[in-house]
């Protein structure tokens, strides 16, 4: 299904949102590895919601706003951007990172959103100080990566393929995911003790053999939002909406029907 690009300025930002399909309002956030809108769980996604879908600043070859310093900034520009759409009662979805932005915008506003799914999210430290609950994507090689990721590598990306102008797009996501998540380490110290605020339906999807963010990572999360449910979807790492998009779009529809 094809997308159309929204070129938007919000408080001096250029931004672009990529828009989909019809019905209900479904705002989809992607995680580190850059837009998501594109692939077929969304144009199954789009047969039953309006998508859509913002760049991230700095992703997929767009511009890093020279005053950001951190996702706080993100945070604050996508409430003026549901302003700005006037969504409502939207559903909210995120991975990874795009989780973590899902779940700030939900602690300091809920008028817009009507429920929320977080997907395989960053964003919290369950464990102690000295702790790793979140292997280091910026120290460890692509083939690890690739076994901690992905249930099925052959799904994986293969950088030897990728075009000189595709590997310049995947470097700058690197460094706007640095800034958004590096210090601290993908995550907000303060966001635990805020999660209680998130008062809408919660959904937490979760692929089963992920071995960068666990899926007991995921469990203690869920724990720390009133009500929320889990589902770990079998044979699906990081990404199970690309790993098993049949079972995610169910998963997705069926939570926003109820």
């Amino acid at each position: 299904m094809a997308e159309t690009p929204m070129k938007l300025t919000l408080q001096g930002i250029d931004l672009e949102v990529r828009r989909k399909g019809r019905g209900p309002a479904l705002l989809m956030l992607h995680g580190g590895g850059g837009p998501i809108s594109h692939l077929p769980f969304a144009d199954r996604l789009a047969e039953q919601f309006e998508i859509f879908a913002p760049v991230h600043p700095g992703f997929d070859g767009s511009r890093l706003p020279e005053r950001f310093d951190d996702l706080e900034d993100l945070v604050y520009l996508y409430l003026d951007l549901m302003d700005h759409l006037q969504l409502d009662r939207a559903v909210v979805l995120g991975t990874s990172i795009g989780g973590w932005l899902a779940a700030e915008l939900a602690v300091r506003n809920l008028q817009r959103i009507s429920k929320l799914i977080l997907v395989n999210a960053v964003g919290i430290k369950p464990g102690g100080r000295d702790e790793r609950d979140i292997a280091d994507v910026f120290a460890t090689s692509h083939a690890e990566l690739t076994r901690l990721t992905w249930h099925n590598p052959a799904l994986a990306p293969d950088p030897s393929q990728f075009t000189d102008a595709q590997l310049k797009i995947v470097a700058g996501n690197r460094v706007a995911l640095s800034l958004y998540g590096w210090d601290p380490y993908l995550h907000n110290p303060r966001l635990r003790y805020r999660l209680h605020r998130i008062t809408v339906p919660t959904l937490f999807l979760w692929g089963a053999s992920d071995k960068l963010v666990t899926p007991a990572y995921g469990k203690a999360y869920c724990n720390m939002i009133p009500g929320a449910k889990m589902i770990a979807i079998d044979q699906a790492g990081h990404s199970p909406h690309v790993e098993q998009p049949d079972v995610f779009v169910k998963h997705v529809t069926h939570f926003a029907a109820a």
